[in-house]
């Protein structure tokens, strides 16, 4: 009985045994899992906190002077073969603190203008805007503007105007409604200048018909097609003499910062 007695507490003290080395072997593993777990998170933190937002730019040909152009951002073309009227889609690029921009002939020959001092933030949105200056060396120069890239409210729209009429001069802008004559409608931007600073200027969204006016004037000197707005839409809209006759008439181009 006491040979039995003894086998059976050996045998309960080896299966206790088993059972300890057993759970610190698993202790061990999961603690080499974890350890793994921390190590790889640790390096997907790094890669997420190094991760920088791009820019995004895009071209905008205002001038009447220059020749068809390519545009280069830090050495990457964004624009290619455009003259006037050109807005151009956004492309993402590196952001840069005082990036450089090469405005080039399409044919052969050195850039036409090169500009390096433009901050291009990360996750933000810009537009290279070439406008003529007489001033300037080459008679045009290039200016960089921040576009908004957020959606206009619920229900509004928001329209940004620039002005480059330069034989027409400053202009009256009107959204008029559907139903409403521009003699019952009033201004959304009155006496817009010639390279004015533009600003985005936000309104109730409804169909419109955009009815452009020299300052002062009642007749139009463009009237668009119905505008159908449903709201939060953000626009840039480029305003150019078409030069045919002595007092022009004047063509708009639109494009879409947002939505």
């Amino acid at each position: 009985m006491r040979a039995m007695k003894t086998i059976s507490i050996r045998s309960k003290n080896n299966a206790m045994a088993i059972r300890a080395s057993r759970l610190k072997t698993l202790g061990l593993v999961l603690a080499a899992v974890a350890a793994l777990a921390g190590s790889l998170c640790m390096t997907a933190c790094e890669n997420v906190a190094s991760y920088t937002k791009p820019t995004l730019v895009r071209v905008i040909d205002a001038s009447y002077v220059a020749p068809a152009v390519n545009v280069t951002v830090n050495g990457t073309l964004v624009a290619a073969n455009i003259g006037q009227g050109a807005i151009t889609s956004y492309g993402a690029l590196t952001a840069s603190s005082a990036a450089i921009i090469n405005v080039d002939a399409t044919t052969a020959g050195p850039p036409l203008l090169t500009t390096n001092d433009w901050q291009l933030a990360a996750g933000n949105q810009y537009s290279a805007f070439i406008t003529d200056n007489i001033s300037a060396p080459t008679g045009y120069q290039v200016t960089v503007l921040q576009d908004q890239q957020v959606s206009a409210a619920a229900g509004h729209s928001a329209f940004r105007f620039l002005n480059q009429a330069i034989k027409t001069g400053a202009v009256d802008i009107y959204m008029v409604p559907s139903g409403v004559t521009i003699a019952n409608a009033i201004p959304l931007v009155t006496a817009l200048p010639v390279g004015g600073t533009p600003t985005y200027v936000t309104f109730l969204s409804q169909t419109v018909t955009m009815v452009i006016t020299p300052t002062g004037l009642t007749t139009p000197s463009y009237t668009s097609s119905p505008i159908g707005l449903t709201g939060g839409e953000v626009r840039t809209a480029l305003i150019v003499d078409t030069q045919l006759t002595s007092n022009p008439p004047v063509a708009v181009f639109t494009a879409n910062d947002v939505n």
